[in-house]
């Protein structure tokens, strides 16, 4: 019991280290030994409080430099008169100016008079401050909807979108296709020989680029055609070789229509399922909308306001089932088998809005969409009202 309950020895107690003030104070005392890493942090301590009135330029180039981002970023910014512009490949400003020039104009005596010179406002500083693409800088929403437009390709998709409503209004003007497509066919001519020019020679491509730049996509600068040929190309094949309606059906779903799949297809084609490469759900889904509400409008106001349906027209305001049809299911009457009204409108509103679509995704032969939208779409309700018209 006795060793198990033994009471522990007392423990060894060293005193601190004295302090050097300390030490001098009592030079003839007695004090436990220094250790080196004490000794170390008193040197230290001291020579910290020594030097902290100094702010020598070394020494600022010897401190730690700073972890934020900015300044990441401030430090790996190329600077000096050579530095130049990966995009533009202009040179840039220097940006080693100091605050003092930047803040005031110089006298003559060497001396900042308070004034901000012309140089510094003009100098490289209002990029450091913003890096919007305003004149100086100072507009954040600037790069917004510069990248707005890039991404969506506006200047291209309003181009689009106008041709649709030209046609509208070459419509409502009586003017027939007869007299349209030779107007076409002679500004197809001399664009497409402009564009094969520049695809061989690289000093005129470059000038047709910053020019035209604007409607053309990347993969046209070098690798492809502009997609102005076969709009063309297809406009004029659907006005010269379809009936009147149809082809004017086939301009304003190619126009409309295709724009609604490329905006809608950026914007939500992610999130729905991928048809064909560069084709989505959600893009398919919107030209079909999109169709119904063209020919809707067409049919059901533009030709009844205006014209009414024509004898060039395919379509003349009723649907009839086919004689081989009404047979089989023994419709015997005239009158039955044929609907007409908002009932027809609907059925070929339908049906332009499914063939707008489905043009839309189908590859033929690689061909550009811009050929094969009104094409097909020709194609398409041309056939459904030769069978049900």
């Amino acid at each position: 019991m006795s060793q198990q309950y033994q009471v522990p020895g007392t423990p060894r107690v060293t005193s601190p280290s004295p302090t050097p003030s300390e030490a001098s104070e009592a030079s003839g005392s007695y004090f436990a030994p220094i250790t080196r890493s004490a000794a170390k942090r008193a040197t230290s301590s001291s020579a910290i409080t020594e030097e902290q009135d100094t702010d020598s330029d070394v020494e600022k180039r010897a401190r730690t430099r700073s972890r934020s981002p900015n300044s990441a970023l401030k430090q790996r910014r190329p600077s000096g008169p050579k530095a130049v512009s990966s995009r533009s490949g202009i040179p840039k400003r220097s940006t080693s100016r100091s605050n003092k020039q930047m803040a005031g104009e110089t006298v003559p005596n060497g001396n900042s008079n308070g004034y901000l010179s012309p140089a510094a406002a003009a100098s490289y500083y209002w990029r450091e401050f913003s890096r919007s693409p305003s004149p100086l800088g100072l507009i954040p929403i600037h790069r917004h909807w510069r990248s707005f437009v890039h991404r969506h390709e506006i200047p291209r998709k309003a181009l689009h979108l106008s041709i649709g409503f030209f046609t509208l209004n070459l419509y409502t003007r009586g003017i027939q296709p007869a007299a349209i497509h030779p107007w076409l066919l002679g500004a197809l001519i001399p664009i497409a020989s402009v564009d094969l020019l520049r695809h061989r020679i690289p000093s005129f491509n470059r000038f047709y680029v910053r020019v035209l730049g604007a409607m053309m996509r990347e993969s046209e600068v070098n690798d492809k055609y502009n997609g102005v040929i076969w709009y063309l190309l297809g406009a004029w094949v659907a006005l010269r070789f379809f009936p009147k309606d149809v082809g004017a059906m086939s301009v304003l779903l190619l126009s409309w229509c295709d724009t609604a799949a490329s905006t809608f297809g950026r914007l939500y084609g992610r999130y729905t399922p991928r048809l064909r490469r560069g084709k989505s759900l959600a893009g398919s889904v919107a030209a079909s909308i999109v169709g119904v509400a063209a020919a809707g409008l067409f049919y059901g106001v533009m030709v009844p306001r205006y014209w009414g349906f024509e004898d060039e027209f395919m379509f003349k305001g009723t649907l009839s089932l086919p004689e081989a049809a009404k047979q089989g299911l023994g419709l015997s009457s005239q009158g039955q088998g044929v609907i007409g009204g908002w009932l027809a409108l609907g059925v070929i509103s339908l049906w332009s809005g499914l063939v707008a679509s489905a043009s839309e995704v189908v590859d033929l032969f690689g061909w550009d969409d811009n050929l094969t939208i009104p094409v097909l779409s020709g194609l398409g309700l041309a056939g459904f009202l030769k069978v049900f018209g």
